[in-house]
């Protein structure tokens, strides 16, 4: 699956995303994710794989280059958005944005409950994707976050 955000190609930039189906682009999305969120963040290390063999993954590249990875997953609630990481020297290019776009077009079509733990610096980028936010602000893996339906 290639997603093409049609206002970012329109600057000459491209953004494609892909539905990780092989090992090798897993390991990549691993690489990138252990880069923002436990190298960067510093996040657990234990805390930043589980569910990964019930995840669908997402590998976003930006001019043929691996900067960004996404994931949701089923759970009890509903479908769970999940590891959006962009590489810092990809962040600004809409590589975010787009990694949304395109695992909420990947979600089935009887998703009715489609929410997200959001990082403060992230509650902007995913209000104007449709995402409230519910309930108060918490602390997950050391950073704070808001919980967030999409409406």
């Amino acid at each position: 699956m290639a997603f093409l955000c049609d206002d970012i190609m329109e600057t000459g930039e491209k953004i494609v995303i892909r539905k990780v189906t092989d090992q090798d682009d897993l390991q990549t999305v691993f690489a990138i994710r252990r880069t923002v969120f436990v190298e960067e963040q510093n996040c657990p290390p234990e805390l930043e794989w589980e569910f990964e063999d019930e995840s669908t993954h997402f590998l976003a590249s930006y001019e043929g280059i691996p900067g960004g990875a996404a994931r949701w997953r089923q759970t009890e609630k509903g479908f769970k958005l999940e590891r959006f990481a962009v590489l810092k020297e990809f962040r600004g290019r809409g590589i975010g944005q787009t990694l949304v776009k395109a695992v909420l077009e990947d979600l089935p079509s009887g998703a009715d409950y489609i929410y997200l733990h959001a990082q403060l610096p992230a509650v902007g980028l995913y209000r104007k994707l449709g995402f409230i936010a519910e309930g108060g602000q918490f602390e997950e893996a050391g950073i704070q976050h808001y919980k967030m339906i999409l409406k």
